[in-house]
């Protein structure tokens, strides 16, 4: 996967110049600039903080096609909060949800 490649996809889906790509990931506009201009690939960091200003995960980021790992905000505090219930907790709310 062309990394640079796939960030201009997620500009372009909402309709993000790389001024606003900047600004919403909170880095300089002359990183974001350079990163395309002079083909070199985001660093780890960098692509984790553009991946929080689309509001994806890298495991986002990387998949391809209607892959399970895309989730909504939604799902992922779901799951968020699933992890920190116990056992019995889960029973509870897996029982409430049958009968809704």
């Amino acid at each position: 996967m062309d990394t640079k490649q796939r960030i201009r996809e997620l500009m372009k889906k909402r309709g993000w110049t790389e001024y606003r790509l900047a600004k919403e990931a909170g880095l300089a506009q002359s990183t974001i600039s350079n990163m395309f201009k002079r083909h070199n690939a985001p660093t780890l960091p960098t692509l984790e903080t553009i991946c929080k200003a689309f509001d994806i995960t890298l495991v986002q980021f990387f998949s391809e096609g209607d892959d399970p790992a895309l989730m909504t905000k939604e799902q992922r505090e779901l799951f968020s909060k699933w992890n920190t219930m116990t056992n019995e907790q889960k029973k509870i709310l897996l029982a409430l949800m049958d009968v809704m």
